[in-house]
């Protein structure tokens, strides 16, 4: 398990680089939080990733939602999305972001960039310890996994970088919890007032037996499958379908990528892919916007010989501090 050190380092070093397919079917482990009412406040305590190769305790998802006037053939069909994998999300070249990057240099495209851009979401897992939502039913493993917007993994993401969080707040023993609270800005969900706790506490024994029982997650395991040469030729197509305005097309891709509710055609061979069923009470997901500068995508570079010693230098800080303390 990586350090709170080793995330700083790793957070630091994303900052200083920046200025789909088979969706998993769902076993009801997602929590909604969503769903919660105004005002109400859920506590969750993440967990560690079972990969322990992944520095971090969350795993980023990209996605691009494609909008359709229909499905061809129906008459009656109202607009439609579909749902594919952005490949940057596996360090290359998206042809769908190829296409809207020039965009941003034309202000009477930008709003139509921001259709087509990436959208971003973030997969973490751990225990729900305050539900304010009444499931009618909830999983026999009460280890839940979070899809977490980029509103919320901003203030995830500033406090990890906080010198005065002294812990990794997965610690079994001295971790923290985190408080996603709603509220309404205008007419849409707002969670700008979530916030981690400042009191430290251990697992319970509880917490302790479900870890051993089911085990983590691994979160790589929920992402989309990264597209084949022909996936992304038909992710090519149905984007440039989608900008001129024309209606999903079932036979020429239902077999590969098909909106929520639309059945694949008969003999497809291929596994099909439907877009997941929209949450009726979702926060709308947040387009990432691209700057009019935006760059072309940089690989991750690896880290610099340098970036552990920097992560012990910090440790140690924090260690400094609490035999002051």
């Amino acid at each position: 398990m990586a350090s709170l050190a080793d995330i700083r380092a790793r957070l630091a070093a994303q900052e200083n680089k920046s200025t789909g397919n088979n969706y998993p079917q769902s076993d009801g482990a997602i929590y909604p939080h969503w769903k919660m009412d105004e005002g109400a406040l859920a506590s969750m305590r993440f967990l560690p990733d079972a990969d322990s190769s992944n520095s971090f305790f969350w795993i980023e998802r990209q996605v691009i939602k494609l909008p359709f006037n229909g499905v061809k053939g129906d008459i009656n069909s109202k607009q439609v999305t579909v749902q594919v994998p952005c490949v940057e999300m596996f360090g290359e070249n998206c042809p769908v972001l190829a296409e809207v990057r020039p965009w941003y240099k034309d202000e009477t495209l930008k709003e139509m960039a921001n259709k087509y851009w990436k959208k971003r979401s973030y997969l973490f897992q751990g225990f729900v310890r305050q539900n304010p939502i009444g499931e009618d039913e909830t999983p026999a493993n009460p280890i839940r996994r979070f899809v977490i917007s980029p509103q919320i993994f901003t203030l995830i993401k500033a406090s990890l970088m906080d010198p005065e969080m002294e812990e990794l707040p997965t610690d079994y023993v001295r971790g923290l919890d985190f408080n996603i609270k709603k509220t309404t800005k205008g007419q849409y969900a707002d969670y700008s007032t979530s916030n981690w706790s400042r009191k430290e506490s251990a697992l319970t024994e509880v917490e302790q037996a479900a870890i051993e029982a089911h085990g983590l997650y691994n979160l790589a395991d929920f992402l989309p499958k990264k597209p084949s040469e022909a996936e992304l030729r038909v992710i090519k197509e149905m984007f440039e379908a989608s900008v001129d305005g024309r209606p999903y097309d079932v036979d020429k891709w239902g077999a590969y990528y098909r909106p929520f509710g639309v059945q694949a055609p008969a003999g497809a061979t291929t596994t099909t892919v439907a877009t997941p069923a929209p949450a009726p009470a979702a926060p709308a997901p947040v387009a990432e916007a691209a700057p009019e500068a935006t760059p072309a995508p940089v690989a991750e570079a690896a880290p610099a010989d340098t970036s552990s010693d920097k992560a012990q230098d910090i440790l140690a800080m924090i260690r400094a501090r609490q035999s002051n303390s």
